[in-house]
């Protein structure tokens, strides 16, 4: 039976429970060990950052509730064309307004509304 190496291990953190205040610290465990046969010294010093929120309980995995959509039309080619002139008019004449309105139009979010048939 092969003689195991004799094993120090301290931890750099002696706090109590220190991720409780910070989940995202990370923990440094230092280990040193030495071969009774070569009489060679190991230090080995990892680091563990402990992931997780800090109450011992799973994060919930449930969506979030889905958000309103933002309603549009579907904009033709005229009104593309219609919005970068106003686009190109507000940049122009220095009134962000226009240029706004100019955007919306080609968007298609201007609030004009699309062609319903009742």
């Amino acid at each position: 039976m092969p003689h195991q190496p004799s094993r120090n291990t301290t931890s750099t953190n002696p706090a109590r429970n220190p991720r409780l205040r910070n989940p995202k610290d990370t923990k440094a465990t230092k280990s040193e060990s030495t071969n009774p046969f070569t009489g060679t010294h190991t230090v080995t010093q990892t680091t563990k950052t402990h992931h997780g929120n800090g109450t011992g309980r799973k994060a919930s995995t449930a969506k979030p509730p889905a958000s309103p959509l933002h309603h549009h039309r579907k904009p033709s080619a005229g009104d593309k064309v219609s919005g970068a002139m106003m686009k190109l008019k507000g940049s122009l004449t220095q009134k962000p307004g226009m240029t706004a309105a100019g955007t919306r139009r080609m968007h298609g979010t201007d609030g004009k509304a699309g062609h319903v048939k009742f």
